[in-house]
């Protein structure tokens, strides 16, 4: 068996010092006498710290739900917005799908490809600008481009000029 150092006798010294001092400081925390002994006093003292950690602990708890929940309902806020600009971009891909099968479809037209119409597209609403030959081309070109998937509406604004 080893010998005790001299380090390791101080420390126990200091330790049970602490430990004196604390049941000393326990048994005259009261001012008055209530009759209860030193271990008394600290198992008293130890219960209200269980008290005091459980509340801490539902504090906490309820701090993490209102967190949680206050987490989903911005999750949610994101998903909608992101929702909304999906939908937006979806939109203007739409528009420019429809422009560009109007377009096409009026390129590939023996009487309407010579000319230059101009197409735009907003929320699936054509728009034809430019001019046409005759009132039978303008008409065509309308035509033609209502029967693109996704038009809603056409407004032909093809000005008639003999050429």
């Amino acid at each position: 068996m080893k010998k005790p150092t001299s380090n390791h006798c101080r420390s126990r010294v200091r330790v049970t010092g602490s430990l004196l001092a604390l049941v000393v400081v326990l048994g005259a925390c009261g001012k008055q006498d209530d009759g209860k002994t030193a271990g008394q006093q600290l198992d008293a003292a130890i219960a209200k710290t269980e008290q005091a950690a459980e509340k801490a602990k539902a504090r906490t708890e309820t701090a993490m739900a209102n967190a949680g929940a206050a987490m989903k309902d911005a999750t949610r806020e994101v998903e909608a917005s992101g929702k909304q600009i999906a939908d937006k971009a979806g939109e203007k891909l739409n528009d420019v799908s429809i422009t560009a099968a109007v377009s096409s479809g009026l390129s590939r037209d023996p009487e309407l490809g010579a000319l230059k119409i101009n197409v735009e597209t907003k929320n699936g609403a054509v728009t034809l600008t430019g001019s046409a030959p005759t009132e039978a081309a303008r008409d065509k070109a309308g035509a033609l481009a209502r029967t693109v998937k996704g038009v809603n509406s056409v407004e032909n604004r093809l000005v008639v000029k003999a050429g």
